[in-house]
């Protein structure tokens, strides 16, 4: 598989140095050349396929030869060595619990991946990897528990200093030897735009080999695509495809969803749940899309103003608003909704969401609220429990802390704090070269 850039469809890559490399050159994002069809065969057998297999069928032809076939079904199986349940939360909705993995984010998936990936390509170079990461939350703590203790590879993460929750912060701050957690003094895209510049800065990167960990990677974006096909081999209603409601901030996991449909998955209808962050909900509306400063919510790992993966959705559909506008609505959520639906599906049903499954859940039924025939799955992408000083105040009650959370309570943080300054930033990496 050949992948070219956004930027330039000329400049073009294979999987290995498009994980490697994380950015193209020219600082587009790389786009598979081609969108592989998978059998209908393999969509009618998913029901009776164990994930492993369906994970290895969806990945294998994006990574091709360079990573031999028996060395990527080891890493795909650890990869999803944990569960993916769907489950019922009312009659025409389903939670898909992608929060079941080490750091209880449905970003682990895409974590473990490429840290496998990229240990096997830089198993015995003599010149480490230091991969720059940006994180609004869940990204971070699943990239430091992904590629901890890997060999060859440094890793440093950038988060906006108070707008992380407890939880996460502890999750990134936590593990020391080969994570590095730096607090920016301010927001999600402050962070990126500084992993930005770092890659776009041609001195820093002849003196030090910069990879990316955010789903701009291939690796991390790419594998993303499970959760969905893992959704379809549990649904109930084979006869009618399900509207799936996705938490959306970077809009590197709806693009994952969406590469799926494109290569044969059913799906009726994508939602891209936002919060008050609407650069793509207007898009959507006026054609127009305009970044804008990220608004501080409860669902923070969603606070993105200007999200990378956009140009990947819209390279999927040629550019096409009205092809886009077919497969993906948007719905926006405040703090207030979200605050409410939390409490009601509680006290109506007994599940309990976090801040980014409830905008996803209250997205989905204001869908169905217009279509009452059809049945539909939001994705809930983080335990409650990493969110517990938004959702114990909600519902009254203390939660209860799983064994990995008690640990990290007891654990020291080890975080630089730095202002949203280039070139302050670009001198601590030159001195760490």
């Amino acid at each position: 598989m050949q992948y070219y850039s956004t930027n330039n469809p000329q400049e073009k890559a294979g999987f290995r140095t498009a994980t490697i490399k994380g950015q193209a050159p020219d600082k587009g994002l790389y786009f598979p050349l081609r969108i592989p069809q998978l059998p209908s065969s393999f969509i009618k057998e998913l029901h009776q396929l164990p994930k492993e297999e369906i994970a290895f069928e969806v990945i294998k032809p994006y990574v091709d030869a360079d990573i031999p076939q028996n060395v990527l079904n080891n890493i795909v199986t650890e990869t999803i060595a944990f569960d993916f349940p769907l489950v019922p939360v009312n009659e025409n909705s389903y939670a898909l619990e992608l929060f079941h993995g080490p750091t209880l984010a449905f970003k682990d998936v895409g974590a473990r991946f490429m840290s496998r990936c990229l240990g096997y390509f830089m198993h015995g170079q003599a010149k480490k990897v230091t991969v720059l990461v940006a994180t609004s939350g869940d990204t971070g703590g699943a990239v430091a528990n992904g590629f901890y203790n890997v060999e060859g590879v440094d890793v440093i993460i950038l988060y906006p200093a108070g707008k992380v929750s407890n939880i996460q912060e502890l999750q990134l701050t936590t593990l020391g030897n080969n994570i590095t957690a730096i607090a920016i003094d301010g927001s999600f895209d402050d962070c990126q735009q500084l992993v930005k510049q770092a890659f776009a800065d041609n001195e820093l990167n002849s003196r030090m080999f910069l990879t990316s960990a955010n789903s701009i990677n291939v690796a991390r974006w790419l594998p993303q695509q499970f959760y969905y096909f893992f959704a379809l081999q549990q649904w109930p209603h084979s006869a009618q495809p399900p509207v799936i409601s996705v938490p959306s901030g970077n809009f590197g996991n709806i693009c994952a969803g969406l590469l799926a449909y494109c290569s044969g998955l059913p799906v009726k209808q994508f939602i891209a749940a936002c919060n008050v962050n609407d650069v793509v909900s207007d898009y959507l509306q006026t054609g127009i899309y305009t970044p804008k400063a990220a608004v501080p919510t409860i669902s923070n790992a969603m606070d993105v103003g200007n999200p990378s993966n956009w140009v990947r959705v819209l390279e999927l559909f040629d550019h096409q608003l009205g092809s886009l506008k077919e497969v993906m609505r948007s719905y926006c959520i405040s703090d207030v909704a979200t605050r409410e639906i939390i409490s009601n599906v509680y006290a109506q049903s007994g599940y309990l969401l976090d801040p980014h499954g409830a905008v996803g859940y209250l997205a989905l039924q204001h869908y169905l609220e217009d279509h009452p025939d059809q049945s539909g799955i939001f994705l809930a992408t983080a335990h409650p429990v990493k969110f517990f000083d938004v959702v114990e105040p909600i519902i009254k009650e203390k939660l209860e802390l799983p064994s990995a959370v008690q640990q990290l309570l007891n654990k020291q943080k080890e975080v630089i704090r730095m202002k949203k300054d280039w070139e302050r930033f670009r001198e601590y990496l030159m001195d760490r070269r």
